[in-house]
């Protein structure tokens, strides 16, 4: 190798080290959770789509800056990761997304979605000294999530079963499909889609178990987040955060 070689190596190696976001996941839940990646058109799906973590396993990764996509746990699922009960879109699923910053210092956002119903408990939490804090807010490098087992209190005509046991607490959207429940149609602007004037305020529920996560679609000002990197943050997401794996 010419030594002009071993300066774009390493400056490769420097480059790719730096300009990446450290994603460390933990699964705290008593059962294996099949984790899965998305990204948004153009953007990859980090870590070839997915990998799977049994109780207590933690998987670590980097993904380029300026990454926007979805990340979640497939639940219940057969040995070779098929045949999933909750997950994958065939039933409710608590989503984490991103949208990552493309420079140094610049600003994510992030949050965890309950818009599409719960399967699983999700945090997000932004990894210390990764990140500078601008400012005393809330939502300013929060720890985003929901953190209750809404399997346990899901509404009984939302509840997904399987086997006779809950595996999903579905959305009023996938539940009953109407503009009002799923703000489309008429009802598809934060000003026509309020779930206060809902037949039922299923949203409020949701917010009740999981205040930090999102309940619909135009709950966005007390559920996103946004963290300005140093020059990245990374971030630290846990499936069933409050369990006691470690």
């Amino acid at each position: 190798m010419t030594m002009f070689s071993i300066i774009i190596c390493l400056s490769v190696l420097v480059f790719g080290v730096a300009f990446a976001t450290e994603f460390r996941f933990q699964n705290n839940c008593p059962h294996t959770v099949w984790a899965k990646t998305l990204g948004n058109p153009g953007k990859g799906n980090p870590e070839n789509g997915g990998f799977v973590m049994n109780a207590g396993d933690q998987h670590n990764f980097n993904i380029a800056s300026g990454w926007a996509g979805r990340m979640w746990g497939n639940t219940f699922c057969n040995a070779d990761g098929h045949g999933c009960k909750s997950g994958d879109g065939a039933t409710p699923t608590t989503l984490a997304e991103f949208t990552l910053a493309n420079k140094d210092g610049g600003m994510d956002f992030y949050d965890v979605s309950l818009v599409d119903g719960y399967n699983v408990g999700i945090s997000i939490t932004p990894i210390v000294g990764t990140y500078d804090k601008k400012g005393s807010g809330h939502y300013d490098c929060g720890v985003a999530g929901c953190n209750a087992d809404l399997l346990t209190t899901c509404p009984s005509e939302l509840t997904v079963k399987s086997d006779g046991r809950t595996v999903a607490c579905l959305s009023a959207c996938a539940k009953y499909k109407t503009d009002e429940y799923c703000c489309s149609g008429k009802h598809s602007t934060p000003e026509t889609c309020k779930s206060t004037d809902w037949p039922i305020n299923y949203p409020a529920f949701f917010k009740k178990y999981c205040p930090e996560a999102y309940s619909y679609a135009y709950d966005d000002s007390v559920s996103t987040f946004t963290c300005h990197g140093k020059p990245y943050t990374g971030y630290q997401i846990v499936f069933c955060p409050n369990q006691l794996y470690v």
